[in-house]
Formats: structure tokens, sequence, C-alpha cells
């Protein structure tokens, strides 16, 4: 248990019901945010509300500071650790109300019926699974080539951020790369992104303590008007995070536009396959990475 957010709710609903519960908010270890190299580590178990706040994030790093601002509430930010955000459970209601699904050891996705609720549910990635991943934080930390600290039996392991979530075709499960036994440490934010123009965008149906229908986050270096490099990524899409590489690739070199933007959410959206609830994810999905490729100018963190 991290914040407790995520365990609490399974513990109070009776669905999951642990021989043991490890509670790590006494280990000062995992928690802070430090300089590491030229960039800065952030403990696992540093609040939200830290994250947000803290003025070096702010600064060098603020599409991370605007995702976790924006999580649930002021409460929860308070409450709520990092490491726990990128490492909850999915929110699908069959799931979380102890319904046998797939995802539970069973053999259905009662989301993926003709009379299944799937307003929030997957466009891309679906493999049996439907359900999609709940973080604001994570595609945050995929722009801005987080490394994720993971501590094993064999020793540390350290991981690229987009390489710690997995999909329902690797294993339905889960969320996450973590074994029995693993312990997320820490994560690395290297300078390679510091100083950026920033994008990020959440939309949902509350303007607080509301997880996202979609979320949008952005880094781009910018030359001489143009797009020189930039990493972009979404998150309530699909049962992962997906940084989208073929949109890096299109738009390098092009100007940060509504052209290019407009360029950039067609081709964010090919392959969508839309349930039967959530279409609108499409054109949401679309107009949020155009907006993140053609307002980037505009759209930056500032003290």
């Amino acid at each position: 248990m991290a914040g407790g957010l995520d365990s609490f709710d399974w513990l109070k609903d009776r669905i999951k019901k642990p021989k043991v519960l490890v509670d790590l908010s006494g280990i000062d270890e995992l928690k802070g945010i430090r300089a590491n190299g030229d960039g800065i580590e952030i403990g696992a178990m540093t609040t939200l509300a830290e994250v947000a706040n803290h003025p070096t994030i702010k600064k060098d790093y603020g599409v991370l500071a605007q995702a976790v601002e924006l999580v649930a509430s002021p409460q929860i930010r308070n409450q709520g650790t990092l490491g726990g955000n990128v490492s909850q459970d999915t929110r699908c209601w069959y799931y979380r109300g102890g319904w046998p699904c797939y995802r539970a050891g069973g053999n259905i996705c009662y989301a993926d019926t003709p009379v299944g609720r799937n307003r929030e549910h997957a466009i891309f990635g679906a493999n049996r699974c439907v359900a999609v991943h709940p973080s604001d934080a994570a595609p945050a930390l995929i722009v801005l080539d987080a490394k994720f600290v993971i501590q094993t039996a064999k020793g540390e392991r350290v991981v690229d951020a987009e390489d710690y979530f997995v999909g329902p075709e690797r294993d339905i499960t889960r969320l996450n790369i973590l074994e029995p036994g693993d312990l997320l440490t820490a994560i690395r934010i290297p300078a390679t992104w510091s100083g950026a123009k920033f994008y990020f965008e959440k939309v949902r149906d509350r303007n607080v303590w509301d997880f996202a229908l979609m979320n949008v986050a952005s880094a781009t270096i910018m030359s001489g008007g143009n797009i020189e490099r930039i990493r972009i990524s979404v998150s309530a899409a699909a049962p992962r995070p997906l940084r989208l590489k073929a949109v890096e690739d299109a738009v390098q070199g092009k100007p940060a536009n509504a052209a290019t933007g407009e360029m950039a959410g067609m081709l964010a959206v090919q392959g969508a396959v839309p349930l039967q609830f959530n279409a609108y994810k499409i054109p949401l999905m679309r107009n949020l990475v155009k907006r993140a490729i053609g307002g980037v100018q505009e759209a930056t963190w500032t003290l």
C-alpha cells in the first residue's frame, strides 16, 4: 500500500482480501525529490501535491506538474503518491465490482457485450479486456522519457516509462511489469526535455474528483518555427498509456500550427475501434492531439 487510495477501495468493497497488507508510508527513502545527475529523481512515495508544487518540476518539467495537479481533488493529491498513480489498477466498474471477467480470471468481458456499458473504455489495444489505463501522470512521464526504478529480489532494474506498462495481450491480469516481490522505488527524469514546450490536457465529466475520459501530453523542442523533435502520449484510450510514435515521426520538421495538428490528429486515430457507447473518443482524441501540436507554443507552464 502506498497512499492507499486504490488499495482501500478494493478492501472496502471486500473484493480483495489479502492475508497481509504492507504499509510503505514509514519508509523515508521512498520519499522526496532530489537532483540526479543532470535531471531529478522522485521517490515513488512522494505525494502528488509535492510533485505539483515543486519549483524545479514546475520550471523544467512542467508537463508533469500540470498532469498531477489535475488528479482527483486536493485531498487525494495530498495523500496519493506518484508511484501509486502510475501503478493503480484499472477502474472498469465490472472488474471493480467483483464480476468474474477476463481480468479477474473469468472468461468474458462484460463491457464488450451488446448490453455492456463501455462509455469510458478503450478504442485501441483491446484484447479480450477493453478497460483503460487511468493514470494522469503516466503520459507526462512518457513524454519526459522518464525511467522507472524497480527493486527486485535480484537487485535494481531500470526501465523506460513506456515499458513499465503492459496491455492485456501480454498479461490480462495486471497493468504493469511488477512481479510478486518487486517494488517501484523511484522515477528518474533526465534533462533531455527540460524546458521544452509542454502541453497537457485532461477531459473528464467533472472538473474535480474524476478520472479522464482521455488525456494528452506532449513535449516539443522547436527550431526556427518548426518542430525539431517531439514526444506525445495519451492515456484512457487503451489498456496502457500510448506513445504516438507515428505522429511524432510525421510532424518532425513541420511547423507547430493548426494544419500540422490536423494532420497529426487524423493520423493518431487511424485503426481506432470504438465500442457501442464510446465512439466519441475518436474525435476527442483527434482534437486533443491537434491541440497538443498546434497549441504547443501557447500552452506552456509558468511559475
